[in-house]
């Protein structure tokens, strides 16, 4: 497997798009407009080059990967490529459009379709192709380039070659760790970072301790890296709350049951990523 596609070039894809090209393969990246792709080739350039500035990469290395990714508008771009990896937003209506417009563009009936998604069933996902056996999830971890864990996550009508293909890719090509997870929401992970998350927010919600005594908390009294609440800023509360709002839906267990201060500053526009107000104010 010596070409790729990512649909996507958001945190996500940006970060998938860049472990491939560093990698050795050639990956086609499309997005849905000019803005969000002229974006997301920046940050994928700005990664390189941090990662180059820190001596993790050569010069002569982060010139080849960005010479191996290529930016494009066109879904037909994707064709004849035997896997393509979707990281488009965790909205349902969005992946399933973006999986039958890519059932119908590829032209291998073996293509491997894989999704990057954190929450929603696989088999949803595949319900909106012609071809289920060939669709996997593949879900990698923020910031990819550093994070080592993918949870490779097959439906009930996924074939075993896909599965395969899917595990070697991740293990054999980008050198990650794969997990085998059961198709339901939230996989492994998320099933139990989202409570754990929760809980934290309606520990400040409800004046127990500041964000920051609960952060400190965890950081120093059980040696996580990063505490609760930095972790919800850094996933996105948006992305969070969506996430937690899938895993409701399917076990209605309150545990998951989005906090109302969550709610409240998602509506205020504080979405964390750096890009607004979370729990903290980040790029100061």
């Amino acid at each position: 497997m010596e070409r790729i596609g990512v649909i996507g070039c958001g945190l996500m894809g940006s970060g998938i798009a860049e472990v491939s090209a560093r990698a050795g393969l050639d990956v086609v990246v499309v997005e849905r407009d000019r803005d969000a792709l002229d974006h997301g080739r920046r940050r994928l350039e700005a990664s390189l080059h941090k990662a180059r500035d820190a001596g993790k990469i050569s010069a002569n290395d982060t010139s080849l990967a960005e010479r191996r990714v290529t930016f494009s508008l066109d879904f037909a771009d994707l064709a004849d490529l035997s896997l393509v990896i979707e990281a488009v937003a965790e909205d349902r209506a969005i992946k399933l459009d973006v999986f039958s417009r890519l059932d119908a563009v590829l032209r291998d009936p073996h293509a491997i379709m894989a999704t990057n998604t954190s929450s929603i069933p696989i088999a949803t996902v595949a319900s909106a192709t012609t071809r289920p056996e060939n669709v996997v999830g593949l879900h990698f971890f923020n910031p990819v380039p550093v994070m080592k864990l993918v949870e490779v996550t097959p439906s009930l009508l996924t074939s075993e070659s896909t599965i395969a293909a899917a595990r070697e890719f991740a293990r054999d090509s980008l050198g990650k760790t794969p997990i085998a997870s059961p198709d339901r929401a939230g996989f492994v992970v998320n099933a139990l970072l989202i409570p754990y998350l929760l809980a934290a927010i309606r520990m400040v919600e409800s004046g127990v301790a500041s964000a920051e005594d609960v952060d400190t908390a965890m950081t120093l009294g059980c040696a996580h890296p990063l505490g609760p609440l930095a972790l919800t800023d850094l996933i996105g509360l948006d992305t969070t709350a969506a996430v937690a709002e899938s895993l409701y839906a399917e076990f209605r267990e309150t545990q998951y049951a989005t906090p109302p201060l969550l709610a409240r500053m998602i509506d205020a526009g504080r979405l964390g990523r750096k890009s607004g107000r979370g729990f903290y104010l980040y790029g100061t």
